[in-house]
């Protein structure tokens, strides 16, 4: 009689546990019922100082992200890097929700596991990719993590650099030919795309270059949203996510712009716009959100958890904000 019931409770735990798994499946599979966002991609456009985007009403240098762009979705203009304000601790605050001091050469891996490690560990049976596409090589530092948990487990697939190499700096136009051939053919459901040539041109002391190059990420950022419209599989599941790394010195319109770092306004203010099928369309957010909040928004949508993340949930982005209660 004694075996009999644990034979009993151990039969109906293996039925329970079964229709756990297959539930939790089926939430993770379906997340129609909750979101239309599938896929999620995040243009990080680098070191624009916000007096030359969004603070400058004329918007002369960036026509489509404030004319074609933000009208489609929503606009963070209070957006801030709260962290240290350089290349790779920016990007390693969006893909993991935590600002921390981070070697900017690319020899340093974060502390804290991504946002791509998550989803690639919950959706593992699923065989996504993900991808970190980048000019910079030396981001592809983002694609692990020095926590001994998470290290050179559930990574992404990183194309930083030169050939992908991840050594060196690659043009922007270079890189937008491979990301486009990336996500053509591999369709990734999560992927983050930096671009370099505003930074650097503003390093290079070059005013006129500067200014250039904010306009010519301009465009690659329309050409990517109107990609992602036109193509079958991107077509109105895919979120679009549109922010930067850090902006630049605020003292001297002709001097300023030259370097970033510090704490200064001018360091800290970047924008952020949102275009996706669960987002606000022309909407400009009265809230104040900072880069942390990216991965948590990104795991709000795809519907996995992020424990290590400090950010929250933009809540104020979304269409429908009552399926904060709906959610998982």
């Amino acid at each position: 009689m004694i075996l009999f019931r644990r034979y009993i409770v151990l039969v109906l735990g293996g039925v329970l546990l079964f229709f756990t798994s297959f539930e939790a499946k089926k939430i993770r599979n379906d997340k129609s019922s909750t979101y239309l966002t599938e896929n999620v991609i995040v243009l990080v456009i680098d070191g624009p100082r916000f007096t030359e985007t969004f603070g400058d009403t004329s918007y002369q240098y960036i026509p489509h992200l404030a004319k074609d762009l933000a009208p489609q979705g929503v606009l963070v203009k209070s957006f801030w890097n709260n962290g240290p304000t350089y290349t790779n601790a920016g990007h390693t605050a969006i893909t993991t929700g935590n600002y921390q001091r981070i070697s900017n050469v690319g020899f340093e891996h974060p502390k804290k596991p991504s946002m791509f490690q998550y989803y690639n560990k919950t959706y593992a049976d699923l065989k996504a990719s993900t991808y970190v596409i980048a000019s910079k090589g030396k981001l592809n530092i983002l694609g692990n993590t020095k926590q001994k948990a998470w290290k050179n487990q559930f990574l992404p697939t990183t194309y930083c650099g030169p050939n992908g190499h991840g050594l060196g700096y690659e043009s922007d136009v270079k890189t937008w030919l491979a990301a486009k051939t990336i996500l053509k053919e591999k369709h990734p459901k999560l992927t983050l795309i930096n671009l370099l040539e505003v930074d650097v041109r503003g390093h290079e002391v070059n005013w006129l270059g500067y200014l250039q190059g904010i306009k010519n990420t301009d465009s690659l950022a329309f050409e990517l949203w109107d990609f992602i419209q036109t193509d079958s599989i991107y077509r109105d599941k895919t979120t679009l996510i549109i922010t930067n790394d850090h902006g630049r010195h605020s003292k001297g319109k002709r001097s300023g712009y030259v370097n970033h770092g510090c704490r200064c306004e001018g360091c800290k203010h970047i924008y952020l716009v949102a275009l996706g099928p669960d987002f606000k369309k022309g909407s400009i957010s009265k809230m104040k959100y900072e880069q942390l909040d990216i991965s948590k928004t990104i795991a709000e949508l795809l519907q996995f958890q992020m424990p290590t993340s400090k950010g929250k949930v933009m809540w104020d982005l979304f269409e429908n904000p009552n399926l904060k209660q709906q959610s998982p």
